[in-house]
């Protein structure tokens, strides 16, 4: 499939809304496909809600190289492929590059579009370019789009810059507009379903960035790039089928498109639910909360008494029940963020307080001690937290031993309860960590 790879000299450049409108803009007409690399769950709302069609995460710390080319070429089966980087281009945690974006773009044989946060520069933009170039000459760099310029001669000055010193296209210059500046938050980008009228603000993006950018040059780009061989996933072996319950509303929504594919292709049927205007649980044989941000929300779900009643009595009752970070705020005793303090489920015997610095964020590798795995198991994970975990009882049992971040304390993760286990750190199904395959078989067994 033709693809390109949006990246950046760094985090902050507007890489995400660029993305969002290409998506937008090339939807009108073509059959998109987008990917976002690292662990994300709010840039592929919106690369998703632009395209019409779920966005698939690639991270190297949670997947091998054959399994990320595996769910790239299983999943590119529409018209163009767009691939968004995280931070910038040579940015990742291994010193070697070996997990950065121009790896990803490497093993992706993927054209990279460099997108520049112009603010306070003209002809520097020059020595930036050629740095970039022959930092690591097997990156394909072969488009620039100019961002945030401050007006024709602003504009005039970067391309002369850019077309003198290097032979890099520059393919788009987009300017200051309102309608550009998404919010921002403590976890990032604000997602889709809290701005409102959502989809109205991406068509504006897209027609914006539309505008700005030549796309039929896009698309010659990404029609350059070469045949990928295709890799086979292991099949997922479903059993009987089960029904869990899953958190999809304002409060709830950090998933991932694949996890929620391997659960079904496990046997789960999905049966979403609000928990801002459900009284009670559907019909389900487990439940599955995953991250979000409850704090904005809190009062709305302490104003539901009768859900969280409900569910408190079901996992009190043994329903199998899987939490993430939002999840295991939610099912605390309380929560409180800027002076307030609301009630919330109370199955988990904390207080869930809110931060203004992060608690975890990163990667992090634990060790299984029990729970929905093997003890000894070694898991990865991720975790980005402002929120930490007040009054714990000291008998606490714990499913993770952290070996590499922060966790619930410093050192474990993943409280157990009943047959509930909820932590901070997110899971990836993946073939080192299929944790889905195990949960639906988790359910199973306690149905």
């Amino acid at each position: 499939m033709p693809r390109f790879f949006i990246a950046a000299a760094h985090k902050s450049s507007g890489k995400t809304v660029v993305s969002t409108g290409l998506a937008a803009a090339l939807s009108q007409s073509m059959d998109l496909r987008s990917f976002k690399k690292g662990p994300d769950y709010i840039d592929p709302m919106w690369l998703g809600a632009a395209s019409g069609n779920p966005c698939y995460n690639l991270d190297f710390n949670t997947m091998s190289e054959s399994e990320l080319l595996a769910l790239f070429t299983s999943r590119t089966t529409g018209d163009i492929a767009l691939i968004e980087a995280n931070k910038g281009l040579y940015d990742g945690v291994a010193l070697d590059g070996s997990d950065s974006n121009a790896a990803l773009a490497k093993l992706l044989k993927a054209p990279v579009v460099l997108v520049i946060d112009t603010v306070g520069t003209t002809r520097g933009i020059a020595p930036l370019l050629v740095g970039y170039q022959a930092f690591d000459p097997d990156v394909n760099i072969a488009g620039i789009i100019l961002n945030k310029v401050g007006g024709p001669r602003h504009e005039g000055k970067l391309r002369a810059a850019v077309e003198t010193y290097t032979d890099i296209p520059v393919i788009g210059a987009i300017g200051k507009h309102q309608a550009l500046e998404i919010g921002e938050r403590h976890l990032g980008l604000t997602t889709p379903a809290e701005t409102g009228a959502f989809q109205s603000g991406i068509d504006e993006i897209g027609r914006i960035v539309g505008g700005s950018v030549e796309l039929g040059r896009l698309r010659e780009i990404a029609a350059t790039a070469p045949t990928l061989p295709a890799v086979q996933r292991p099949a997922i072996q479903a059993g009987s089928r089960v029904r869990i319950a899953i958190a999809r509303d304002t409060a709830f929504g950090f998933y991932y498109a694949d996890d929620l594919e391997a659960l079904a292709a496990a046997g789960a049927e999905p049966v979403f639910f609000n928990t801002i205007s459900d009284k009670a649980l559907p019909e389900v044989d487990g439940l599955f909360i995953g991250g979000g941000f409850p704090e904005t929300q809190m009062a709305a779900l302490e104003a539901n008494a009768a859900l969280r009643a409900d569910i408190k009595a079901k996992i009190e009752a043994g329903l199998p029940t899987y939490a993430e970070c939002g999840g295991l705020m939610y099912l605390c005793e309380t929560l409180s963020w800027h002076g307030e303090t609301r009630q919330m489920v109370g199955v988990v015997k904390g207080d869930a307080v809110m931060n203004a610095r992060p608690q975890g964020r990163g990667y992090t590798r634990m060790k299984a001690l029990g729970g929905m795995w093997e003890a000894g198991i070694e898991v990865l994970a991720h975790e980005f937290h402002y929120a930490r975990v007040d009054n714990l009882p000291k008998d606490t049992r714990f499913a993770y031993q952290v070996l590499r971040g922060h966790g619930i304390d410093g050192e474990h993760d993943g409280i157990l309860a009943h047959n509930m286990q909820a932590g901070f750190c997110h899971l990836r199904n993946s073939e080192t960590t299929p944790w889905a395959t195990r949960f639906v078989e988790y359910v199973r067994g306690k149905a």
